[in-house]
């Protein structure tokens, strides 16, 4: 199986969307702690803050069907470039807001530029088993997912010590130069055949909806997609809390500004690393059955751990646990997209990637609404502690599928994913 330094060093397309990624979520990072110490700054409310990450949300879902069927209907390369051009005139935009005394302008800006982000996302994790090997599609994934993270923790922390200092221009201009150099690299992806799904030639009769709706039947019916599918759901429950927690401990808690929201997101970012890695080790020595024990320890570490980091009494203390917490979390994340990337056919892959997105969004909607008008009435440490305990609650359902024989290893899946890795060894 190859090893992450030989694939950079080997592939030339997974190398150039690899630099475009480190590039353009650096500033994605910017933008995030940017956006909400402004908004923080201006209102001083956890309601303005949950209003701001609600009108990222909402969009994103409203986008996530269009994009998985335009993903698998078109070249994916050039959705991925259009999406980039969008965002970065939109980031641009932000300048605009930080002397605008409402939040409006955050809100709207906020929307358009995560309405265009899953024709993106969706579409990076569409083409990766097209632009690696089987041999390299393990180290690919794993790879891709801890650089998310391990500039989740140089953005946030640059971003948020970057805002304080110099101001929030700066943050969203790199911002928007960050999406130029990811659509440049993006662009230069080359692979024979193009970038788009191979698709029945009775596929040319159904339309759109029809399209979608095959996605969703495929999900159903495969009792592993289905899994993935509501765990994706239970981590989304406390994980839109955390969107606006984030926030509201670093300002109202441990009284830190710009600084402490970054420092938080920044810890984050670390732990997030730190599972990415053990899933990458562990995901080249256990099979299927180890993959299941795995996840339900994830989600007990992350959710235990989460709990903890809301009650914790010193900053430190706090910023351990939440490293600790988004570590178990990234390590189930990992080992749950390479089943993903394993068992999706290459047709269905846009439609897939983006409808877990979307499962993830919409539930995140409701988790950050509830928080934001629970933060009227209720301390973040209640929250916090509420929000933890559904990733226990999480944890303790899919043992319990698990254990009642109800998450199978799809068969014949691999054969039908062009690109798509077929060790039995591999996750």
């Amino acid at each position: 199986m190859t090893g992450v330094p030989a694939l950079l060093a080997r592939n030339r397309n997974y190398r150039r969307t690899w630099i475009g990624q480190v590039v353009s979520e650096v500033g994605d990072y910017f933008n995030n702690v940017a956006v909400l110490a402004l908004a923080m700054e201006k209102s001083g409310s956890g309601l303005v803050v949950s209003g701001v990450l609600l009108s990222r949300a909402i969009p994103a879902v409203a986008a996530a069907p269009v994009a998985g069927v335009l993903l698998d209907r078109f070249d994916r390369r050039t959705i991925m470039v259009a999406s980039d051009l969008v965002r970065a005139l939109v980031a641009a935009g932000f300048l605009l807001a930080i002397h605008q005394p409402r939040p409006w302008l955050l809100y709207a800006l906020s929307a358009v530029l995560m309405f265009a982000s899953p024709f993106f996302t969706s579409g990076r994790a569409a083409i990766l088993p097209s632009i690696a090997s089987p041999d390299e599609l393990h180290a690919a994934n794993s790879l891709t997912q801890i650089t998310s993270w391990a500039t989740a923790s140089v953005g946030a922390l640059a971003g948020g010590y970057g805002a304080a200092k110099l101001g929030y221009g700066w943050a969203f201009v790199a911002n928007a130069l960050s999406f130029l150099v990811s659509a440049a690299c993006v662009w230069g992806v080359r692979v024979p055949g193009g970038l788009r799904a191979a698709r029945a030639p009775s596929a040319a009769s159904t339309t759109s909806w029809q399209e979608y709706r095959e996605g969703l039947a495929y999900i159903w019916s495969v009792p592993l997609m289905l899994g993935i599918a509501v765990i994706s759901f239970g981590w989304a429950l406390g994980g839109g809390a955390a969107q606006v927690l984030f926030a509201l401990f670093g300002e109202t808690v441990f009284h830190r500004g710009p600084a402490g929201i970054g420092s938080i997101w920044g810890f984050a970012g670390i732990g997030l690393l730190l599972g990415g890695a053990v899933a990458y080790v562990a995901g080249r020595r256990i099979g299927f059955a180890g993959y299941k024990r795995l996840v339900t320890l994830c989600y007990v570490t992350h959710g235990v751990t989460y709990m903890l980091f809301s009650q914790a009494g010193s900053y430190p203390a706090a910023l351990l646990w939440m490293m600790l917490s988004r570590a178990g979390m990234a390590a189930a994340s990992v080992m749950n997209t390479a089943q993903l990337l394993r068992h999706t056919p290459d047709r269905l892959r846009g439609r897939v990637f983006s409808t877990m997105e979307s499962v993830r969004w919409s539930v995140m909607i409701v988790s950050m609404a509830a928080t934001g008008i629970a933060s009227q009435h209720y301390g973040p440490r209640t929250i916090g502690l509420v929000a933890g305990a559904f990733g226990v609650v999480t944890a303790l359902g899919w043992a319990w599928c698990d254990r009642g024989g109800r998450i199978q290893e799809p068969s014949g899946g691999a054969s039908a994913n062009r690109g798509a890795a077929d060790s039995p060894a591999q996750p």
